[in-house]
């Protein structure tokens, strides 16, 4: 099965209903994907109380790719709001949790930095990290190209398969050692996740200031000939794991969800069970 969704849920106007509140976005994207990366989980521990308004908010059949805390993948900006490495895997498998008993947590997305290259030490990193975290699926994402270079790339899906872990394969600009090219090999029969983050090579590289820098990394809108490029990577996916998560990342300028529909299109997906509040805003116009 093929899922289609979008990087949160509350930044996507194009599908929420007139006069939606905040409250409400949730259940309005509902109506429109089966899955959605939930991103807050990487700037914060989330509380119980949000995690069970979700759960609440969502049909049964709706999933969650959760992003690993930023503390546990080396990305920390600002002080650790925990005293302990102990600490904070117990809050975050706290607050994971429920999603899994509920049946709604697709996996957990390991998002390691640029400078996370290749290296004994860092194998070893991921290696501890799975020990933490082994109750959940678990998919690795690598932002440094040595993972895959020629002599490392086998080794590296290897690797990942050897310790049951779902290949996180992204679509993004190519522009130097910070960045990965598209893979796509499953390293599960069961899970792969694809994340696509557009291919602006200038706003990779010059993403502006520390509080703009999203806002230019992931402007970009996909067009048609590169979705059907996707899509010829998505159906050989499809042929090596059960389940391929496709999560649209480029909403800087609002193209995620326009894009993500006219690939629901292209590749003729259907998806059951949305909210009930589903609304034909995209009918005819993608």
């Amino acid at each position: 099965m093929i899922y289609v969704g979008l990087t949160g849920w509350g930044d996507h106007p194009d599908v929420y209903s007139p006069g939606s509140k905040q409250k409400d976005k949730l259940a309005d994207y509902s109506a429109h994907f089966p899955i959605v990366e939930l991103d807050s989980s990487f700037y914060a521990v989330q509380p119980e109380r949000n995690i069970s308004k979700w759960i609440r908010e969502t049909p049964d059949n709706f999933r969650f790719v959760v992003k690993a805390y930023q503390g546990m993948t080396g990305h920390q900006r600002g002080e650790n709001p925990f005293d302990s490495r102990k600490e904070m895997f117990d809050a975050y498998r706290k607050s994971v949790r429920p999603l899994k008993e509920a049946g709604k947590l697709a996996m957990v997305l390991l998002q390691f930095p640029p400078w996370f290259d290749c290296q004994k030490e860092n194998v070893q990193e991921i290696r501890n990290i799975i020990d933490e975290l082994q109750e959940f699926d678990l998919a690795i994402e690598f932002r440094h190209q040595s993972w895959y270079a020629n002599e490392m790339k086998d080794k590296t899906v290897a690797f990942l398969r050897e310790h049951g872990l779902i290949h996180s394969v992204c679509d993004e600009p190519q522009a130097g050692d910070g960045s990965i090219p598209l893979v796509p090999e499953s390293s599960s029969k069961d899970k792969v996740l694809l994340r696509l983050h557009g291919r602006n090579v200038h706003g990779w590289l010059n993403p502006g200031n520390a509080e703009k820098w999203r806002e230019v990394r992931y402007l970009y809108d996909y067009n048609r000939p590169e979705l059907d490029e996707i899509s010829r990577a998505v159906q050989s996916l499809a042929k090596q794991a059960e389940d391929v998560y496709v999560i649209f990342n480029n909403n800087s300028g609002g193209h995620a969800a326009g894009n993500a529909k006219e690939f629901q299109q292209l590749n003729g997906l259907h998806f059951d069970g949305l909210s009930p509040k589903q609304l034909d805003l995209f009918e005819g116009g993608v």
